[in-house]
């Protein structure tokens, strides 16, 4: 099985597995939430230390080695992203797996249980066109003001969403059209979504137009944005009015 394979694999069985947990009813609450990052953990890095045993992992879930440092190929992935969304019975959670290679996002998969799909670098989905009005995906806790401030310039609609899997998914379904995070993340939140939004053909980077590097000594991402390429210099446009603005 290669890479891309493997990814998507994975995320579709660990998703798999926290769905019928979910379902099951027996736990709830915290203890919901805490059971299954546990046991798609434990699927997860069992599964990707016996197929890719040379390889090294980095998840949320387990205590960090710098050994990665040292390494090409880094399996990273969020067992569970969405953590409250999936106690709460929500559908927008999501499963990450991708494989970075020297840096870069090269392969991933992104698992919405809930949902029974399972998008892959591997298998890229055609773009579709634009929203009217455009859908500028936010935090359905947290929306940053950076973002709700680009939305009125751009005059987009707000789409209130959980998962950082989930918004960078639904980017690349065509059900929204930006997803600019200012808010802060780790490279477990974006690596899998960034590759499958890669390979679909959509614009990801950091908001000042650098590329997403993986595999740092420093895990936090401060910034995301994932839109169609047209977009992209229309919202790093409205980014830096707001800025001066404020």
């Amino acid at each position: 099985m290669n890479d891309a394979a493997l990814c998507a694999y994975l995320a579709t069985e660990a998703g798999a597995l926290l769905h019928t947990l979910q379902e099951a009813g027996d736990l709830h609450n915290k203890a919901l939430g805490d059971e299954g990052d546990r046991r798609a953990n434990a699927f997860l890095c069992d599964a990707i230390r016996r197929a890719r045993p040379d390889d090294a992992l980095l998840s949320e879930e387990e205590v960090d080695s710098a050994i990665r440092l040292t390494a090409s190929r880094v399996w990273i992935i969020d067992p569970l992203d969405g953590t409250r969304e999936y106690r709460e019975g929500r559908s927008d959670w999501a499963v990450h797996v991708a494989l970075a290679i020297d840096g870069v996002a090269h392969a991933g998969a992104v698992a919405l249980p809930a949902l029974g799909v399972t998008l892959d670098s591997a298998n890229p989905l055609a773009l579709q066109l634009p929203n009217e009005p455009l859908k500028m995906l936010v935090s359905r806790t947290r929306p940053a003001p950076e973002a709700i401030a680009v939305a009125a310039l751009l005059g987009a609609e707000l789409l209130p969403m959980g998962s950082a899997g989930a918004k960078a998914m639904a980017v690349v379904r065509g059900e929204a059209d930006i997803y600019l995070h200012t808010g802060g993340q780790y490279e477990w939140d974006n690596c899998a979504p960034v590759a499958v939004a890669q390979a679909a053909g959509l614009y990801c980077a950091r908001i000042d137009g650098s590329p997403m590097r993986y595999n740092n000594a420093d895990l936090y991402l401060p910034d995301l944005l994932i839109c169609r390429p047209e977009l992209a210099p229309l919202v790093m446009d409205a980014l830096q009015v707001h800025q001066n603005a404020s």
